[in-house]
Parts: C-alpha cells; structure tokens; sequence
C-alpha cells in the first residue's frame, strides 16, 4: 500500500482504528513483545500505544510505517480487512458493539476485553449480542425502518459535511439562465424558474390534504395552495418541486428513497433561494467580523429562520472552516430534526435514530423556552461530556406545536459568532449520567414516588405504521381525482 493510499484511507474514514488495534495486539504478543518493548521501537510512551491498541487513538502514517517494520509486516497485512485469529475476530466484534448506540441504550456495564476473559465467555457474549440485534430487527415495523433509513442519510450528510456541490452547480446554472444577480430571491425569479424549465404555475384553494404541491408531469403545471400558511414558503414549495424535474428524481421504490429525495429537493430549493457564492461572501465577511448569526443570513435572503440554519449547516464547514450541529426540537423537548459533524453526543436508540428522542433539559434547544425574550436568540455555553459547545436558539410556531431552532458549535468557533459573551452557561451531564435529568432528582423522588399517576396524552400515530405507497402519507386517489379535475387536457 502506497502512503497516499493509506493516507486517503485515513481521511475517508476506512481505517477501522479497534481492528488494527486488536491486530498490531496479537502482532506484537506473537513476537513475544510486551508493550515497553515495541512503544521502545515505535518512539512513544507505552501509554500511546496502549490507547491504540484499544482503538482509542487514530494512528500517524509514519507511526503505522514504524509499527509495520517493528512487527516485521507489510503495510498491506498490517491493515488487512480479516482478523488475525478467531478470539481477535470476536474480540473486535464485540468491542464494536459495546461502543454502538445499542449497547449504550441498554445501560449495561462494559465487559473489560482481556486475555483473561475466557474463550466461551467471549462466545457467549458475541452470541447474545447478535440474538438480541436479531430480535430487534425482527420486531421493527415499518416505522422503524423509516428510522434507519434516516439515520443512513444522516451519516452520508455528515460524511459531505451537508455539502452538495453537484446540487450547487445544477442551481448556480439555473439562476444564471435566468438572469438572477443578487439579493433576496423574489415570487418572480422563482416563477422565471419554472417558465425557463418549461412549467406554469396554477394557485388553487382545494390542494389534496396531504399535500403542499401537486405536479401534473404530462401538462408540465404546478399546483400550489392559494392560502397562506405560516409552516412554509410557497417559493419553496414550488421550488423543491422543480427539484425533482431538475434533479431527474423517478418514483421512489422505498422509504430510503423518499427521504433522500426530499433532502436533496430541500437542498436545491435552499440553494436557489441562498445561492452559494452571495451566502458565502456574506457569511464569510460576518466572519471576519467575528458577527455571524443565523438571523442576519434569514434577513439578508428574506427566507425564514429554519431555511437559513439548514443553509449554515450546507456552507459552514466547506467555505468556512467551522463544524456545527443543528436542531429542530418540540416543546416537548423531543428531536424533530438533528444533525452535527462537530462530535456533540446525542440521545439516540439502539438503531442510531435521533428522531424522537428526548434531548437533555440543560441543552440551550431545551433552555430557550424559558427564555421571555423571543425578538432576539439565546445564547447559551453548555459543558457535556463531549466538550463544550455554544449555541444560539430560538423558537418558532407551527401548526404542530412550538419549536426550537438551534445552531451549535464547538468551543473554538465559537469566537466568529455574535453572542460569543453570553453569560449563560449550563452543565449537561447526559447521556452517561441519568440523573442529569432522565430520573428525577431524589428529593422529589422521596416525596412523590409512588403517589403521582399522570394521565399521558397518548401519540397514537407513533404505534401505527408508515402509510403505503411510494409518496407516504399521500392519498393517491385524491391526487388523481384533483388532477383529473384540474387537467386541462
């Protein structure tokens, strides 16, 4: 293996650290090496190598190079995909597991992996972890394949730092035919869109309940609701629906399918209505300000605060230099929407989903309810077990209830932001420490265990299945009956 082979392994993320850990363990042990000797031979503290060897520290390319001819191997078997021997494939297999979110939701203690825990015992273990994943998967019904779903496309927009450069040209070479210069993206440019890409426009009143646009694809017409609804923008709509033409999206076969189209129509209309040149030259002087704020991007492309936070997260990292995470949680302090490359933990089940998880009481998304002051964001330092993060929130009603937006980032970045000197500050010990605020704390306890008895307001649409179809949700009946009506052919 070349270095600029092994160094593009690193950077893409194929490089499984517990894996070459256990492997450079069982070289080193078979050669008879304690770790004094080989971190002696390597050029480092025993404690490093330690770390490695536990998967816990990401190796240098010179420090594999030293490792690889102190154990006498080639790059090619220090890396190679299969494990050593049987106990090392088992080993590595349930270290795994009890670093993965389904472990972690099960609450159980750490089996400490050693060469003193028996062979049947290691057996054992691996066995029940894999019956109990397989149970799991067994009992998930549609919804939770929805999750999964989910969290897929959640990890391939982290990997792309949530940016899209072939979605960026597509919108980029539409608003240059179009003759779009600067500025906010007004009814017209988004109407000039739709005429440029061979499709007209209908306003209706009677739009099918279930939906916010109806395409008719034979007459190439557009139908949008003619009232106002303060859940989302009709330039949007009508332009997350030209996406779909623009982007060559077909029907989706599955659920996967659906969603990952509906992100990348998000994208395309969010990119339209922020192109990234004038988004980016703006952020950046913000930047060298040290005055970003997700309120001034809103107010600078008139779109609404939720666009413009999902827009950061599309250009923070690529343009910018600067990790964040996003949220969109309910009143309720469930996770409606999330998303992060900066390292934040959060809750999460055992498939990985986030959605409709309940994230800590001291997280700024949770805080700024409380807050009395809703013209202006809150801003928030909160210390967690992955590091501190500053955030700046505020909340938004819909029709479904009131929400907060929030954008975090890590410590460091946090000097670009306006409302860096907040003086708010909150200490999260969640998800290690249930008694941050998953139980309640035990004076209360003592007083009203036992005596309180809630009457819980049921969500019985969680306990039912996705709907049918390849648009979920979606009466294809109806569609076709208003279409038949609208048709002018």
């Amino acid at each position: 293996m070349r270095a600029t082979e092994l160094a593009t392994a690193e950077n893409d993320d194929a490089l499984d650290l517990i894996a070459l850990g256990r492997r450079v363990r069982h070289l080193r042990k078979k050669q008879g090496m304690t770790l004094d000797d080989l971190a002696e031979k390597v050029g480092t503290a025993p404690s490093q190598l330690s770390l490695l060897e536990n998967g816990k520290r990401e190796p240098k390319l010179s420090q594999l190079q030293q490792l690889g001819r102190s154990l006498g191997v080639g790059m090619e078997h220090l890396m190679g995909a299969e494990p050593p021997s049987k106990r090392a494939g088992l080993e590595i297999e349930l270290e795994k597991t009890q670093r993965g979110p389904l472990y972690a939701a099960l609450g159980l203690p750490t089996v400490r992996i050693s060469n003193r825990l028996p062979m049947d015992v290691l057996e054992s273990l691996v066995a029940l972890q894999r019956e109990l994943k397989r149970r799991l998967e067994e009992q998930a019904a549609t919804p939770e394949e929805a999750r999964r779903a989910n969290t897929e496309l959640r990890e391939e927009m982290k990997s792309r730092n949530n940016y899209y450069p072939e979605i960026e040209a597509q919108a980029a070479e539409l608003l240059r035919a179009v003759g779009y210069t600067s500025g906010p993206l007004g009814h017209h440019i988004a109407a000039r869109i739709a005429e440029h890409l061979g499709f007209s426009i209908r306003f209706v009143p009677n739009l099918p309940n279930s939906t916010r646009s109806v395409t008719d694809q034979r007459n190439k017409i557009i139908y949008l609701t003619q009232g106002r609804s303060r859940d989302w923008d009709s330039r949007s709509v009508l332009l997350q629906a030209l996406g779909h033409h623009v982007l060559g999206h077909t029907e989706p076969s599955d659920y996967s399918d659906f969603l990952r189209q509906r992100v990348y129509t998000n994208y395309f209309a969010a990119a339209l209505l922020m192109p990234e040149k004038p988004a980016v030259d703006f952020l950046s002087t913000a930047k060298s300000a040290k005055e970003l704020a997700i309120e001034d991007l809103r107010d600078a492309f008139a779109v609404s605060y939720e666009s413009a936070a999902h827009r950061f997260t599309n250009l923070a990292t690529e343009h910018l230099g600067i990790t964040c995470h996003f949220q969109k949680v309910h009143e309720s302090g469930i996770i409606h929407k999330a998303y992060e490359n900066d390292g934040v933990s959060f809750p999460a089940d055992h498939s990985g989903a986030i959605e409709g998880q309940t994230i800590c009481r001291e997280w700024t998304s949770r805080q700024v309810f409380e807050v009395k002051d809703k013209f202006r964001s809150f801003n928030q330092y909160t210390d967690t077990p992955s590091g501190t993060f500053w955030c700046t929130a505020r909340t938004e009603g819909h029709s479904s209830g009131v929400y907060s937006l929030s954008i975090g980032v890590p410590f460091e970045h946090a000097k670009w932001f306006r409302g860096k000197d907040t003086q708010f500050r909150s200490v999260s010990r969640c998800p290690e420490d249930p008694t941050c605020c998953r139980v309640p704390p035990a004076q209360l306890a003592d007083v009203w265990d036992g005596q309180a008895w809630p009457a819980t307001r049921a969500n019985t649409h969680l306990l039912a299945a996705m709907p049918e179809g390849a648009f979920p949700g979606v009466d294809t009946t109806e569609v076709y009956r208003f279409l038949q009506d609208h048709s002018p052919s």
